[in-house]
């Protein structure tokens, strides 16, 4: 549902499977989290699907940010 949406708003992303990625696993489990999706935009981090939330935070990444990225 994630990777969908942004890809209908032609955003980069990178999809790490933290069942078999380690360091994936990691970063999810830094961030305060231990299920998915979890969506970063910039300093941004939505623990769901939410429209308006991915929109906004969309609208407001500056360039000096990361791709977006889910897990």
């Amino acid at each position: 549902m994630v990777k969908g949406f942004l890809s209908l708003r032609n955003v980069e992303f990178v999809v790490k499977n933290v069942s078999t990625d380690l360091e994936g696993r990691a970063e999810l489990l830094a961030l305060g989290y231990d299920s998915t999706p979890i969506i970063v935009i910039g300093d941004q981090i939505l623990s769901e699907f939410n429209v308006e939330a991915i929109d906004h935070a969309i609208d407001t990444m500056n360039e000096k940010y990361p791709p977006t990225w889910c897990v």
